[in-house]
């Protein structure tokens, strides 16, 4: 019976159980939302990698498992990227090779390699998840501390070092039970680690400072739902009257709709700019909708947040300036314009903003909006938290993934936005989930699901103060790189050092035309 190592040696085999390996740590996000999963799904992924015949192989083995951990992570778009889900599930997936051989590198070599682990292969791991939060590539979706959304000493932690610091803490306890697993005689350093990570999250929870209550505010989300016609921008448009015509006499301060709420521009539409002049009347709060349409003051397509109050636009409108890559834009698409035909991309590139605004909505509230997928950046809402937003908000729309795991993951993503900046998140989109946060992440209400059609109003808290994530920006990335970059400056200075240690080569004597060894002065 052959066993499962002679099993492995097969490459492709190998690569597979990589890929498997890879993407069991989705389980950790929602929807099935284990969230305690994630501090031990790294470690059959690291286990695999340590036992590499070679550093190459296990470079191989983080590759693999990047793809399946990417794959698994967007599976979801399948429907709409198709074949291209997987090029950019293989491309993603190359940063982890590196990472593969660390692992290797550190939990196969001398006992004395393991207290290094604890501090470089997270700071490896947060290396992968800074790169390929490049808007280019994608973004920071399935950051691996956001899957600990609803864990309220995880949202503390947030607070002192954003989600960064969340995924490197995770990272460590997974070194940490791998070695429990594979490395008895080190048991002492991985108990120290795990010890180490309760305490640096006790010390957050009891020393971070918390933000000061500040008031309330109502808001009412308007979600419309999925129905026959909806795509339809002018029966879209009727149901979100419709539904925020139910909120007068309600006392709401700022009404929102969801991504792409109003399919024209409201400069070509009077009308449209009239009717929502009077929803505001009507309802006594401005209406932050969102305008997906080609504008008439300029050449291009936008995604705006448009701000309407009871006298009509009130000229506050922020222009979406971090797209999605192939649903709004086809990177190079010189090159790349044929995946138009094989998937749901985007038939004309969308236009970009050129900077973040705060939006003042009366009853001296300040708004910081964003749209779609840029609620997954945390230096967006730390930026408004920086420039005097009380509220963050964002309109996004999954319609076109309804039945799948991104409504979820998407709305769980504001949590942490709001944990990091100590403001409250409101996450309001066409068809569901949508979703309230208070300023330390936690959930304001009931999430409202991908059936509903409806308004529904938060009491929202406000609070001010300022967290440390806020102050003091990425430092656990900073740090990271620090790490990395001092290993590499020690491994370099240990191998100058072996080749000054190491004998020189013998020169064997010079020898005659007859092969006798030369004698001196001859």
């Amino acid at each position: 019976m052959k066993t499962l190592g002679h099993w492995l040696t097969t490459p492709w085999r190998r690569s597979a159980v990589a890929a498997l390996a890879g993407a069991l740590p989705v389980l950790a996000f929602p929807a099935p939302s284990l969230w305690w999963f994630a501090y031990v799904a790294l470690v059959p992924w690291m286990l695999l990698a340590r036992s590499a015949p070679t550093g190459k192989r296990a470079a191989y083995d983080g590759w693999a498992g990047g793809f399946g951990f990417m794959l698994a992570m967007h599976h979801w778009l399948l429907p709409s990227l198709h074949v291209f889900t997987l090029l950019i599930a293989a491309l993603l997936g190359g940063l982890w090779a590196p990472w593969g051989w660390l692992v290797r590198h550190f939990l196969a070599g001398p006992g004395r390699r393991i207290v290094g682990a604890f501090l470089v292969l997270p700071s490896g791991w947060l290396l992968v998840e800074l790169v390929r939060s490049w808007q280019g590539l994608g973004g920071p979706w399935g950051v691996l501390g956001s899957s600990q959304w609803q864990v309220e000493p995880a949202l503390r932690l947030a607070s002192v070092g954003g989600v960064w610091l969340i995924s490197f803490l995770i990272v460590a306890v997974n070194v940490a039970f791998a070695v429990l697993v594979v490395v008895p005689r080190s048991r002492v350093p991985a108990v120290a680690a795990l010890v180490a990570t309760v305490a640096v999250t006790s010390a957050a929870w009891m020393w971070s400072p918390r933000p000061d209550a500040a008031g309330r505010v109502r808001i009412a989300v308007v979600q419309p739902g999925v129905i026959d016609g909806l795509r339809s921008g002018d029966k879209r448009f009727a149901r979100e009257e419709r539904l925020t015509r139910e909120l007068a006499g309600q006392d709401v301060d700022l009404v929102v709709w969801g991504e792409s709420s109003v399919g024209f521009d409201l400069g070509d539409r009077p009308d449209l700019a009239g009717r929502l002049a009077t929803l505001s009347r009507e309802t006594g709060a401005d209406i932050l909708v969102n305008v997906d349409a080609r504008r008439s003051d300029k050449p291009g397509i936008y995604k705006s947040s448009v701000l309407v109050g009871p006298d009509g636009l009130t000229g506050d409108r922020y222009d979406k300036m971090r797209l999605v890559p192939f649903g709004e834009y086809i990177p190079a698409r010189s090159l790349l314009g044929w995946a138009t035909s094989v998937g749901k991309a985007a038939g004309e590139d969308r236009r970009r903003g050129s900077g973040q605004v705060v939006m003042d909505v009366g009853h001296g509230l300040k708004i910081g909006p964003m749209v779609c997928f840029e609620s997954a950046f945390p230096d967006m809402s730390r930026h408004l938290a920086e420039s005097g937003a009380e509220v963050l908000i964002a309109q996004s729309s999954t319609s076109s993934f309804q039945d799948s795991w991104a409504p979820e993951q998407h709305a769980s993503l504001a949590a942490l936005r709001a944990a990091e900046t100590g403001r409250p998140m409101v996450h309001a989109t066409l068809t569901g989930v949508s979703a309230v946060y208070g300023p330390e992440g936690q959930r304001v209400g009931s999430w409202l699901p991908t059936d509903a059609s409806t308004a529904a109003v938060y009491d929202v808290p406000l609070a001010t103060g300022v967290t440390p994530y806020v102050r003091f920006g990425d430092w656990p990335t900073h740090a990271a790189l620090l790490i990395l970059a001092a290993w590499c400056v020690a491994q370099g200075l240990r191998s100058v050092r072996l080749r000054r240690a190491a004998p020189a080569p013998r020169v064997p004597p010079a020898r005659t035309a007859h092969g006798s060894p030369a004698r001196p002065g001859r």
